[in-house]
């Protein structure tokens, strides 16, 4: 969900659709770690199909609320992270490319932290770089599923790792110059005026 809140319900079908992908991910995790990996697709590709229902549905109903537009970014970052984490632990994904993931993700937290607690206006909008990290992180964890079930070439394996990493890396770079053009362009820090 990238537009604003029309809603101020919290309570809506959308934001129980997100709550239960954010259930749906100790079960994930617990697949992994059992080597149920038919399993842990299929809960995988579960909360996939969630996270399009709860936006569509938020879009029709008119149910878009302020809870769910920080709910649906966390709930796609927990199962993500919780992913990453857990396959590097069993050398199914390299732990460089984790480490990437989870820092970009934590900067960018933070950066959003700052931005609160210095009451600095943020805009965050949706970059190529972003739509297309996240169709690369989600496509590795598909790939590194799949390959537990079903033959795939190793090359597929590292062409995923290095464009995920990359791109990954580019995205937060990315982000994170945003955010500091919006503080060095924000009134109070023209020249001369300190910061």
């Amino acid at each position: 969900m990238d537009s604003r809140p029309a809603s101020g319900a919290n309570f809506t079908v959308p934001n129980l659709i997100t709550l239960a992908r954010i259930l749906l991910t100790p079960l994930f995790i617990i697949f992994l770690i059992q080597g149920r990996y038919h399993r842990a697709l299929l809960v995988f590709l579960l909360a996939g199909v969630s996270d399009l229902a709860d936006g569509l549905l938020a879009r029709t109903m008119q149910q878009k609320s302020r809870l769910g537009a920080y709910l649906d970014p966390t709930a796609d970052k927990i199962l993500m992270s919780a992913s990453f984490v857990t396959l590097s632990i069993y050398h199914q994904i390299p732990s460089w490319v984790t480490v990437i993931v989870i820092s970009r993700d934590l900067t960018l937290a933070l950066g959003v932290l700052i931005f609160r607690l210095a009451d600095y206006p943020l805009v965050i909008r949706p970059s190529l770089a972003g739509k297309l990290t996240t169709t690369l992180q989600v496509s590795t964890v598909m790939l590194v599923l799949v390959g537990k079930i079903l033959p795939v070439n190793p090359a597929a394996y590292v062409l995923f790792f290095w464009s995920t990493g990359i791109i990954t890396a580019i995205s937060g770079i990315h982000y994170v110059y945003g955010g500091l053009r919006q503080v060095s362009l924000s009134p109070g820090n023209g020249p001369g005026e300190g910061g």
